[in-house]
């Protein structure tokens, strides 16, 4: 499943593009539109009205795949870039872990604690638990069981938080797994701003750290935090558990070129509202 909002054809059109190219087909979700639901903010209080819709719109894929007869469903969201070694992993479920409530298969190209231990899936993946928060929600795996006990819970956190935050119940109930490398990243972690699809998300998350920034710390507050970093790495090691950038799969040079040159064309574009495109 693929989230869209009807005002965004050229995120469609992109991620149409991105699916044919590793030979898979996807079932489009409408997406619930912040601009359309003014009240959003008053439901939610804690989260951006843009937190709130992008939630609204996993758990009707949460729904999808809680009512559906597969024992598992996959969710993307609109702006991704696709491993050209993607295809074999998402035509066929054979590989995934017994046990996995969830697996994400993005990157957001930060530290994140995953397992040691790696079970290789194929020649050029393999899966390793994940153990702390990994940003982001543009491409995961989710059980029929982790669907069913997601979309009965009352939830007021951003749909990343919800899934992929194990200091939150919703999270740190479940098996999580993650795939290296990843099969997805969002176009704009790897792309330069003028080519790549801005995140609306990204930028309220940004305006609400700042709003939220702590005043600079004194040295004996950088000391325990130090500390508190050197005892994380320690637990972490004890527990067969490590620190690692997840790396973006396998894209082709002739492929990047390719995208560059058709992402360019879409952002110079004005859409048919007349305005730039909106995330």
């Amino acid at each position: 499943m693929v989230i869209n909002l009807d005002r965004s054809p050229d995120r469609l059109a992109h991620v149409t593009a991105e699916f044919a190219k590793i030979g898979v087909s996807f079932e489009r979700v409408r997406a619930v539109d912040a601009l359309h639901r003014l009240g959003l903010a008053e439901t939610s209080p804690s989260l951006t009205p843009t937190e709130a819709a992008c939630l609204m719109s996993h758990k009707v894929c949460w729904k999808i795949i809680a009512d559906g007869d597969d024992a598992f469903g996959a969710i993307f969201e609109d702006d991704i870039l696709l491993s050209d070694a993607a295809g074999p992993m998402l035509s066929d479920c054979g590989w995934v872990p017994a046990d996995a409530d969830i697996i994400k298969l993005e990157t957001y190209l930060r530290k994140t604690v995953i397992g040691m231990r790696r079970n290789f899936v194929d020649r050029a993946f393999s899966v390793a638990r994940l153990y702390s928060f990994h940003i982001g929600t543009a491409g995961y795996i989710l059980s029929k069981q982790a669907a069913r006990d997601l979309i009965v819970r009352d939830l007021d956190a951003p749909a990343d938080h919800v899934v992929f935050d194990p200091s939150l119940p919703t999270s740190s109930s479940k098996t999580i797994y993650q795939i290296l490398p990843a099969l997805c990243v969002q176009s704009d972690i790897v792309l330069e701003k003028s080519v790549a699809f801005t995140s609306l998300l990204g930028e309220e998350r940004l305006v609400k750290s700042v709003a939220n920034s702590s005043p600079k710390r004194k040295p004996t507050e950088k000391l325990a935090v130090e500390t508190r970093r050197i005892g994380r790495q320690i637990f972490n090691i004890c527990r067969l558990r490590h620190q690692k950038t997840i790396s973006f799969g396998v894209m082709t040079t002739k492929r990047k070129r390719r995208l560059l040159d058709s992402l360019h064309k879409s952002t110079c574009r004005p859409s048919a509202e007349g305005s730039y495109p909106q995330p």
